[in-house]
């Protein structure tokens, strides 16, 4: 007999209950825009770094509004620490540019003939900027930081941007916590509708796209961001295999998803079996749960993110798996933050010392890897507030009822 909320539907029945929900929530207001704007000059000054450069991407979008994507030509924004905000980008984009654009500020062009880097270097020059620190947006691609490299004069240093700009987008305000709630939150009843559509033989594709589909339903017109299933053994494989194999009897189902709303990600990840469960799937199922709770429990407020990571390990080696990320085990990190992007600061690994503060999001996933036989991941969100952690979504039941629905 299949778990509590395994199988026993169609995909017809399933995509034809859902009820878009994700009009329910607000994106980001531009006054929002101009609150990270000022803590970035705030940090700026401390630091005593005149201008930062950001390129076109998320870093980009998270302190200006304008959305871009990152392409072999230098797009991006000069962000000074008085606040304002100069633009660069090709001639023939100006007019995109600035129907783009939220965070009003000039923009600087180049025709394609022309160097932009020297242009970033004049644009300096014209708010007497003629030395110290540029601070680079950490995401910028080796061709700009090399371009800007041949042209700058021996009076500026170039320094990597990540303490202001991690600064900032480590630490969530209100308005982005709801909008990744109400992400993962879809996502969660997207997990829950896949569960049921399961039966023997169904293809991780047929999966895949209902899932896809069932994000659109609730009102994500991208469908899902992205989207592992895995069956059986092919569970074992972290990220996945080349040729996903069809669900069998009796085994491992592992589904990781996510989708965007409002350029925030969410990312929920599930395990479950699908028919009898053996005592070793058993085992390990509630050791995962086990782990996970451990980690969550570590997450203290003014403890470093390693803390986190160091439980997870010490729970599964006092049960007799690892140690480190040897396998039978937990073979990566614990989790990533998350936001705009699906893996950015903070990062739950032992080597990481940045403090747990109010407003940091990341995942809680120490997965356990059996080789050969399955693996178990269960991942869920977790955002740190004034009294300590919380969870955007409540973590897996049991292993025979993994939705809760006896609860």
């Amino acid at each position: 007999m299949n778990a509590l909320g395994i199988g026993g539907s169609t995909i017809e029945i399933e995509l034809n209950a859902i009820q878009p929900k994700a009009h329910l929530v607000q994106p980001i207001l531009e006054e929002e825009f101009q609150i990270r704007i000022h803590k970035a000059c705030e940090l700026m000054k401390q630091q005593d770094i005149p201008v930062v450069y950001l390129h076109a991407g998320t870093n980009l979008f998270y302190f200006t509004g304008t959305k871009w994507n990152p392409s072999e030509r230098m797009v991006g924004a000069l962000l000074f620490s008085d606040g304002e905000v100069h633009y660069i980008a090709p001639q023939f984009e100006k007019g995109t540019i600035l129907d783009f654009m939220v965070v009003k500020g000039p923009v600087h062009c180049w025709e394609e003939h022309e160097n932009p880097y020297e242009l970033c270097i004049e644009i300096l020059r014209s708010k007497n900027i003629t030395q110290g620190k540029i601070a680079m947006d950490e995401a910028t691609p080796f061709f700009v930081i090399d371009g800007i490299l041949k042209v700058i004069p021996a009076t500026y240093g170039l320094i990597n941007a990540k303490p202001v700009t991690a600064g900032c987008r480590m630490i969530k305000s209100p308005s982005e916590i709801a909008i990744m709630q109400a992400a993962m939150d879809i996502t969660l009843e997207v997990q829950k509708a896949a569960a049921r559509i399961l039966r023997i033989g169904i293809s991780a594709k047929e999966v895949i796209e209902f899932i896809n589909e069932a994000h659109k339903r609730y009102g994500i017109p991208s469908g899902s961001y992205f989207c592992i299933v895995l069956f059986g053994v092919d569970s074992s494989f972290p990220h996945g295999v080349k040729a996903p194999k069809n669900l069998e009897e009796n085994e491992m189902v592992l589904i990781d998803t996510g989708c965007v709303l409002h350029n925030y990600i969410s990312d929920i990840t599930r395990t479950y079996v699908y028919g009898e469960i053996n005592e070793e799937q058993r085992k390990i199922w509630s050791l995962e749960k086990e782990t996970q709770l451990s980690a969550f429990k570590a997450a203290q407020l003014g403890k470093p993110c390693a803390v986190i990571d160091n439980a997870s390990r010490k729970t599964l080696e006092a049960n007799g798996l690892g140690p480190d990320y040897k396998i039978p085990g937990l073979p990566h990190r614990t989790g990533h933050g998350i936001g705009l992007d699906i893996h950015e600061w903070p990062y739950i690994a032992r080597h990481e010392d940045t403090i747990l503060a109010p407003g940091m999001c990341f995942s809680n996933e120490p997965m356990i890897c059996v080789p050969d036989k399955f693996g178990i991941r269960l991942e869920d969100h977790i955002y740190m507030t004034e009294e300590g952690p919380k969870w955007f979504t409540q973590p897996a039941h049991s292993i025979e009822d993994p939705f809760g629905i006896s609860v």
